[in-house]
């Protein structure tokens, strides 16, 4: 058997995919990003070969792709992580027209056509809001870790308007909205969902279309789902991991290029 391998060095997290010549997916590895990116390219490629027994004169191709994809010295080649979200969102969903990444330290749109070749992308780099920087310094405000912070805002039947969507500022109003006695439930709802309205315009202007299909770790918050169905109007696809998703895309292309 023929494999190939993705490797998405991203600003938090590292993730690689390891699929066969059927394009199924074999294994998969995550790990914290950290300082040393050559050094956490060569872990994550270890344990993906662990967990997996596939040798390493088994794998064809190995394709890196994010922030770090230069420093993975051992891929062959690299691509960027739009083409890559693009590439592993419309495998999954092929009715894909528009994807929405949501990652550690900055947020994209990304649209795509029947192909699923990349049309056009927006990117928000500049600043942590709406990002998973920006919900981990609020989960740090409420003394709530992320895990709990996605379940009491998937449920919660009340919510409090964040009006400020720069992190410095909204953390200031989340402290400011405690001390007036607001409820942590009603301060999460309220912050998941300055996230998807600060986040809604970057996919406006590339143009958003259904199918929308949600990539990256945010989205793994449950909060931050039910905020985009309820914004939106509309229901969204999810991954079954859709932190992995670039890495996914990058196995693709190392599949389709040999």
């Amino acid at each position: 058997m023929e494999y190939y391998c993705g490797i998405d060095i991203g600003s938090s997290t590292t993730k690689a995919v390891l699929i066969d010549s059927e394009k199924k997916i074999i294994s998969k590895a995550v790990l914290p990003t950290g300082y040393d990116v050559e050094k956490v390219s060569q872990e994550v490629f270890r344990s993906l070969l662990e967990k997996s027994g596939v040798k390493r004169d088994d794998i064809l191709k190995i394709v890196s792709t994010g922030y770090g994809r230069f420093r993975v010295k051992f891929a062959q080649k690299n691509i960027t992580e739009i083409t890559c979200h693009a590439k592993g969102a419309f495998h999954l969903f092929p009715g894909t027209r528009t994807i929405i990444d949501i990652g550690g330290q900055d947020s994209k749109a990304i649209s795509i056509d029947e192909k699923g070749r990349v049309i056009d992308f927006a990117m928000n780099d500049k600043c942590a809001a709406g990002t998973g920087r920006f919900l981990e310094n609020m989960g740090r405000v409420l003394q709530t870790d992320l895990e709990e912070m996605g379940r009491i805002g998937s449920t919660s039947r009340e919510m409090v308007k964040i009006t400020s969507t720069c992190t410095v500022f909204a953390e200031s109003e989340v402290i400011s909205l405690i001390h007036q006695g607001k409820s942590r439930e009603s301060i999460i709802s309220g912050l998941f969902e300055a996230i998807v309205l600060r986040i809604i315009p970057l996919a406006t202007r590339v143009g958003l279309k259904r199918e929308l299909t949600l990539t990256g770790g945010v989205a793994k918050n449950e909060g931050i789902i039910s905020a985009f169905k309820r914004v939106l109007g509309f229901d969204v696809n999810l991954p079954d991991d859709p932190q992995v998703v670039g890495a996914l895309g990058a196995a693709l292309i190392a599949y389709e290029e040999g």
